[in-house]
C-alpha cells in the first residue's frame, strides 16, 4: 500500500498535504506568520495610522512571500541533511520516506521563486529582506559554505535572519505601503533587539537534542563543545536578560509603549520559564524538545504583547 495513504492527519486530512506541513516546518511558518502580524500592528502603532491603512490583499501578499521563503529554507536544510535527520528527526518527509528528494527539490525551487516574485510584486523593501533571507538560508545549509557546521556561523545565521532583517525588512515595507516615510523608531529597535537576542538563545538550543546525528556526521555545535547542561544554562539565561531588558524599557519609558502592560506580560513568562525549566531531564530527549516548543511559543507571543504595548501607548 502506497504510504501516502497511511497517514492522516486532523489538521490536514490529505497525506500529501501533511506531510507538506511537516516539510514547511509548522513552529517557524508560525512564528513567520506572527512576524508579519506583529510587524504590520507596530508599524500601525508606531505611525498611528488606522486599521484600514494598507489593504488586506497587501497584507496577504507580504505573508505568502514571507511564507514561500520560509518553506524554501527549511526545506533546502531537509534536503541537505537526510542522513542526519533520519536520526534526530526521522520523522521528516524526506527523512521518513515520504517525500522523495525530487518532490522536496520541486517544492523548494517553487517556493523559492514565488517568494521572490510576490516579495516583487509588493515592495523594494519586501524584495531585500525576502532575497537577503534567501541568500542566508542557502548559505546556511547549501555545500560547498555549509555555515550550519560552525556553530558561530550558525547560529549568526539564524538570529540575525529573524532577530535584524525580518524584523527591519518588514517595518520598512509596511512604512512604504503606507507611505509614513520616516526613521526607524525606538519601539521598532527594541522589538529587533529582543527577537535578535532571543533568537540567539533558539538557535544555541536547538542543537541540544540532536547531539547523536550531529556528532555522527561532524556537524560542530556549541552543545557538543561545551556540553548540554552548560548550553541549556546559557540558554535560559540569555532568555532572562531578554525579559528583564523588556522590563527596563517599560519602567524607564525608552519607547513609547505602555509600561504596566510590557510589564505584568514579561514578569509572567519569566517565572513560567524557570519553573519550566527545573522539570527538564537532559537525559530525556522528548523533555528537552518539549521545552524547545515552550522556547518558540514564547516567541511567537512577544509578536502579539509588543505591538499591543505600542498600540495601548
Amino acid at each position: 500500500m502506497n504510504q501516502f495513504s497511511q497517514q492522516n492527519s486532523p489538521i490536514f486530512p490529505g497525506s500529501w498535504l501533511y506531510a507538506l506541513w511537516k516539510f514547511s516546518r509548522p513552529h517557524t511558518i508560525i512564528g513567520t506568520s506572527l512576524s508579519v502580524l506583529g510587524l504590520y500592528l507596530l508599524t500601525l502603532g508606531v505611525t498611528s495610522t488606522s486599521f484600514s491603512g494598507v489593504h488586506l490583499g497587501q497584507l496577504l501578499g507580504t505573508w505568502l512571500a514571507c511564507i514561500s521563503g520560509n518553506i524554501y529554507i527549511v526545506g533546502l536544510n531537509q534536503l541537505e541533511d537526510v542522513a542526519i535527520d533520519k536520526i534526530n528527526k526521522p520523522h521528516l518527509p524526506i527523512a521518513s520516506g515520504e517525500f522523495t528528494k525530487e518532490q522536496g527539490n520541486l517544492i523548494v525551487i517553487i517556493t523559492g521563486i514565488l517568494a521572490l516574485v510576490l516579495a516583487w510584486l509588493n515592495s523594494p523593501f519586501l524584495l531585500g529582506m525576502v532575497g537577503i533571507s534567501l541568500i542566508i538560508g542557502t548559505a546556511y545549509s547549501l555545500p560547498p559554505i555549509r555555515l550550519k557546521q560552525f556553530p558561530f556561523w550558525a547560529a549568526l545565521c539564524i538570529f540575525s535572519v529573524r532577530g535584524t532583517v525580518v524584523n527591519l525588512g518588514l517595518f520598512l515595507h509596511f512604512s512604504w505601503l503606507l507611505q509614513r516615510s520616516q526613521g526607524i523608531p525606538a519601539a521598532v529597535w527594541v522589538l529587533t533587539v529582543f527577537i535578535l537576542v532571543f533568537t540567539f538563545a533558539i538557535a544555541i538550543f536547538k542543537d541540544i537534542p540532536d547531539m547523536e546525528g550531529d556528532k555522527l556526521y561532524n556537524i560542530t555545535t556549541f552543545t557538543l563543545q561545551l556540553g548540554q547542561q552548560s548550553v541549556f544554562n546559557l540558554a535560559l539565561w540569555v532568555l532572562t536578560v531578554c525579559y528583564m531588558g523588556m522590563i527596563f524599557v517599560g519602567v524607564f519609558r525608552i519607547a513609547e509603549v505602555n509600561p504596566i502592560f510590557l510589564f505584568i506580560t514579561h514578569i509572567i513568562p519569566l517565572i513560567v520559564m524557570w519553573r519550566q525549566s527545573r522539570k527538564v531531564d537532559l537525559q530525556d530527549k522528548s523533555a528537552i524538545s518539549q521545552f524547545y516548543q515552550f522556547i518558540w511559543k514564547l516567541f511567537f507571543i512577544e509578536y502579539l504583547i509588543f505591538p499591543i504595548a505600542c498600540i495601548l501607548a
